[in-house]
């Protein structure tokens, strides 16, 4: 009889394009998501918690690739009909706008956090799983819920760390960009393959600069491979009202410049940065403010520029007009330009909406993995949708909302020192001896009992220096020690690990012992030492 082959032994590694969170992680997000959902239950937004899985049906054509649904989303077939792994969380939440519109109350605002999977090639800090937080108003058209949108994402910025100052919320509107066209000559249906292309290109401003922008609105672009792409076919006329949408914030503030020049004459020092809308003015050689701009001079400028940019396109004038009131709402409510401003710069996706935009950028700079100094970037974006639930029911339904990239957030807040990725770790009670395991577990309740944190070591007990060993893996801040010399004496020995650290890896012999880091105490004042060294009442 043949010898039967030793089954493989399977390979211990996480897939490619996935990843594992350990404790402080973890614990990381969680806190920082309740923070968030602080902020949103704070502005009368109600939870939501859909199924991972929805119908490849009902995740349509928002998918990058509908022909093949496999492609872009994890998906299989079951009895005839495609499933797949949610590939964000708004196309689950227009099918139960659309399942339960007869339960809901209209408006409906929900909020939802969880894993989302798309099947795209993982890269550097680009996975296949991973979190998002979203909220949104369905049943609205008002741009009031825009304006709550705006603000309510600068306060939960805030809430979990952002400080201000260090964040810009930047709002745009798709109908803006579609005036645009209208006007370089891009409406109608026969023009349907150029808009693409010029939407696409814009898309890319931050990757491939003006330059880039302009030769894929002509004839197209080659790239350092000598790879070409095929370009919108544009021409000079129709580039140069395009790029003037795309580069407004600049010129806009070439203008404030040369208004403030002007208004403050020749030989002043002038400085602008669009980082710092508050900080466009002029100063004199001391470096004295002259004429500090007022931040919404900024949101009323930019209105203006686009205004005579869409001149002749109702839709055009329509979504400026909606912007300025986005920015009235606000400043009403005290959120002026320093924190959310109006920035036709801001492109992202602007094929999928059909209104307001908006991208929340942290502005504070980090260093790349070659050492050079960049700003961190995006970590939140959203705007109004008003013909997702239109899918499912044929009526049109408006919506609004955003979604935080909680990986994204959770990296800013490290950058920013916000979160310790080395959180505490249990008090430990080691074991001398095993008979006596009723008695460490009688102190390890107390502790816990009293809101601490806190274990017994449950490994072999054999070798006191593995225990010991085993708290400094945990981080643990303090270790409880008692044999049988302890229990006859009604004591135990407190070993204070942190200070016993630093004693070990700054002091010298003598001042080791003049800073002892370990306490003899009476059983019944452990609880009392316990809280005294770790710093709680």
């Amino acid at each position: 009889m043949a010898k039967q082959k030793k089954q493989p032994r399977p390979k211990a590694q996480t897939p490619k394009g996935f990843r594992d969170y350990f404790g402080a992680e973890v614990t990381a997000r969680a806190e920082m998501l309740q923070k968030i959902a602080g902020v949103y239950h704070r502005y009368g937004f109600d939870a939501l918690e859909t199924s991972a899985v929805e119908t490849v049906e009902a995740l349509g054509k928002f998918l990058p690739d509908v022909d093949r649904p496999n492609e872009g989303v994890f998906a299989w077939e079951e009895d005839g009909d495609w499933l797949a792994l949610r590939y964000d969380m708004t196309a689950p939440l227009a099918r139960v706008a659309a399942q339960y519109r007869n339960d809901l109350p209209s408006p409906y605002r929900r909020y939802t956090m969880g894993p989302v999977w798309r099947n795209e090639k993982p890269g550097p800090g680009r996975f296949r799983q991973f979190y998002q937080c979203d909220a949104d108003t369905v049943g609205s058209g008002s741009v009031a819920a825009d304006a709550e949108i705006c603000a309510m994402l600068a306060d939960t910025l805030e809430a979990v760390g952002i400080e201000r100052g260090d964040y810009v919320i930047r709002v745009n509107n798709r109908k803006v960009l579609n005036g645009v066209m209208e006007v370089a000559g891009l409406s109608g249906d026969d023009k349907e393959a150029e808009r693409g292309i010029v939407l696409r290109a814009i898309d890319k401003l931050d990757r491939l600069g003006p330059d880039g922008v302009r030769a894929l609105l002509g004839e197209g672009r080659k790239d350092e491979s000598g790879d070409f792409t095929k370009g919108a076919g544009l021409g000079d006329e129709q580039i140069a009202r395009v790029l003037s949408f795309v580069n407004a914030s600049r010129n806009v503030k070439r203008e404030l410049i040369a208004d403030a020049e002007v208004s403050h004459g020749a030989g002043k020092q002038i400085y602008a940065d669009a980082a710092d809308i508050g900080g466009v003015g002029a100063v004199d050689a001391a470096g004295n403010e002259l004429d500090a701009l007022e931040a919404d001079t900024w949101n009323k400028s930019v209105a203006d520029y686009l205004r005579i940019l869409v001149e002749g396109s109702g839709i055009g004038g329509e979504g400026v007009e909606e912007l300025l009131s986005v920015s009235s709402l606000l400043a009403a409510q005290g959120y002026h330009a320093d924190r959310i401003r109006l920035d036709p710069s801001v492109v992202r996706g602007l094929g999928y909406y059909t209104g307001p935009v908006y991208e929340a950028e942290l502005t504070f700079e980090i260093k790349d993995e070659k050492g050079r100094p960049r700003n961190f970037g995006s970590v939140a974006g959203g705007g109004r949708y008003d013909d997702l639930v239109k899918r499912f029911t044929g009526q049109e339904v408006p919506a609004t909302g955003v979604s935080i990239g909680v990986d994204r957030l959770l990296a800013a807040l490290h950058a920013k020192g916000r979160i310790d990725t080395a959180a505490q770790g249990p008090v430990i009670v080691t074991v001398m001896d095993r008979d006596r395991m009723a008695d460490y577990q009688t102190m390890v309740a107390e502790l816990r009992n009293n809101d601490i944190r806190a274990e017994v070591y449950l490994g072999n007990p054999k070798n006191f220096g593995n225990q010991l060993k085993y708290a400094d893996k945990r981080n643990s801040p303090v270790a409880i020690i008692a044999g049988g010399d302890e229990f006859d004496k009604g004591v135990v020995q407190i070993k204070d690990l942190v200070l016993g650290a630093e004693i070990a890896k700054n002091a010298t012999l003598e001042e080791w012992k003049d800073r002892p880091s370990q306490y003899e105490v009476p059983r019944e004042d452990m609880l009392a030492k316990v809280r005294e060294i770790l710093g709680t009442s």
